[in-house]
């Protein structure tokens, strides 16, 4: 990314973040050449706590990319938050409407536009006790199949110290440790070109997720467990059950 082509509201979001970011972290960042080339790329995270954003903004900026993140459309209508977002090239997300297939057009035009597009697929910070990854949802899967382009996996261990959503504490003391780890592209190739049922969607979305899953056992250690699913798409079972491992 030239830093010239940085619009003003994109360098005051910079000048206004990243100095926080560089006293409040201690940073391990690996894998950014997986993000250094021209293109659109889908960014993939884990999502660990409400400081994701910030931490994998960082390294997604020091890899040498705009981050361009979803966010809710009703933000996007407030008053002078909702410009300043549109000027750094975020991008508005209608959820449970008619308008939904707009979002999915605002997705593929940024990334035509050589964007680098942030989808965390499990649509929220997991529910998993001990914060392994959930299983996804199949947004990132139905855009990378629906545009080609590659979807990187970032796994982020420490923006949990920064805002713990077990029990909403703060740290607030510098120099916290995080890691962010980017992978190469994830393998979707079995899929190219094929209709985007609920199986096939579903099966790209376990394959993103364990590779998610399995890149942040390298960071955390140990063996990761099955990918975590919500209990009402458990349809009653007492206890998580296990994702798809052949689809790894």
């Amino acid at each position: 990314m030239t830093r010239r082509r940085l619009g003003f509201w994109q360098r005051f979001a910079v000048v206004l973040v990243k100095p926080v970011m560089t006293v409040w972290t201690r940073r391990t960042w690996r894998g950014m050449e997986h993000l250094r080339h021209d293109g659109g790329v889908i960014i993939v995270p884990n999502h660990l706590s409400h400081a994701d954003p910030l931490v994998s903004a960082h390294f997604i900026y020091d890899a040498g990319r705009w981050p361009r993140y979803l966010g809710k459309a009703s933000v996007f209508r407030v008053p002078v938050v909702g410009w300043i977002l549109h000027r750094c090239l975020q991008i508005p997300v209608e959820r449970g409407t008619v308008d939904a297939v707009k979002s999915l057009d605002a997705l593929v035009a940024a990334l035509h536009e050589d964007g680098a597009v942030v989808i965390y697929p499990e649509g929220t910070t997991t529910r998993e006790p001990d914060l392994w990854p959930m299983k996804g949802k199949t947004g990132a899967a139905r855009l990378a199949l629906a545009t080609g382009a590659p979807v990187i996996p970032v796994a982020m261990w420490g923006p949990e110290r920064l805002f713990d959503p077990r029990n909403n504490r703060l740290g607030l003391r510098p120099r916290i440790p995080v890691t962010v780890v980017a992978g190469p592209p994830v393998d979707l190739g079995r899929w190219a070109g094929s209709t985007p049922t609920k199986a096939t969607l579903e099966e790209m979305t376990d394959t993103i997720m364990l590779r998610l899953r399995d890149q942040l056992a390298e960071i955390r250690g140990g063996t990761p467990p099955p990918l975590w699913e919500r209990p009402a798409r458990a349809a009653g079972a007492a206890r998580p059950t296990r994702g798809r491992e052949d689809a790894a």
